[in-house]
């Protein structure tokens, strides 16, 4: 009988952050869920904790891929749940009955999509604060011609409906993923105003380091989807927005 959830965690090395991911997994009480971890072949001691977790129903495959969103697409092949969550490695869920919360918004309705909101921690586990962009409490692929208003860790989408990801993009293919998945979706079920995850908020990521290339690729996706005008004259207004979270941040780093 297939699981309600498949959990998804792609690793490379991630020893130094994924202790707190598994341990939140492993605290779940809500227990119909598998575990699948994708490990691009590390070197490091991070399958040693994986298998130390414990953690039952686990999946892991560790063989070299072409990036993060090539070993999301394996994740995707492998998982038998009913819904997808992607938790990277360093990103928690909140509270012990994240699940649990999940799972009785997707047992309240027929929702394609589950989603929710997001908090930002630093690697001591301290939150530091929401997003800039809130999870709204009505989502449809429109929605996204803000950005990015719903974390990917928080986006939890039935596998029959989720498509592989586009490997054109290597920064921003999460965010291009889920407007298809909400062109698809028939209904989107929102969670609640308490954060699902908490997203590692970390300087040294593949997107942090590589952080305008991942605006050139999202502003290229919005064009795709919302046409190159509309997008070019909402840009104008992003612009402050952009400056003030700029500043957040590194006053978050600060503390």
């Amino acid at each position: 009988m297939k699981p309600l959830f498949s959990i998804i965690t792609v690793t490379y090395n991630a020893a130094a952050v994924i202790a707190p991911t598994l341990v939140s997994v492993k605290r779940q009480t809500f227990s119909d869920y598998e575990y699948i971890v994708v490990d691009g072949s590390s070197h490091d001691y991070t399958l040693t904790q994986v298998r130390s977790a414990e953690i039952s129903g686990t999946v892991i495959v560790s063989e070299p891929d072409k990036g993060l969103y090539d070993a999301m697409n394996k994740g995707i092949n492998l998982a038998r749940g009913e819904y997808l969550i992607f938790l990277n490695a360093g990103d928690t869920f909140v509270g012990d009955d994240a699940l649990s919360r999940l799972a009785a918004k997707a047992r309240g309705g027929d929702y394609d999509i589950l989603y929710g909101q997001t908090q930002l921690v630093d690697r001591c586990g301290r939150v530091l604060g929401g997003r800039h962009l809130a999870a709204p409490e009505r989502l449809d692929a429109s929605s996204f011609k803000q950005g990015m208003v719903v974390c990917h860790q928080a986006f939890v989408v039935r596998r029959a409906i989720a498509p592989q990801f586009d490997l054109r993009y290597r920064f921003s293919a999460d965010y291009e993923w889920c407007i298809r998945c909400l062109q698809r979706s028939k209904g989107n079920g929102y969670v609640g105003e308490q954060p699902i995850v908490s997203f590692l908020m970390a300087v040294d990521g593949t997107t942090e380091r590589n952080h305008m290339k991942s605006l050139r690729e999202r502003f290229s996706i919005m064009c795709r989807y919302y046409g190159l005008m509309p997008t070019v004259l909402r840009h104008l207004s992003f612009l402050p927005r952009y400056l003030r979270e700029k500043r957040r941040k590194k006053n978050m780093m600060d503390r």
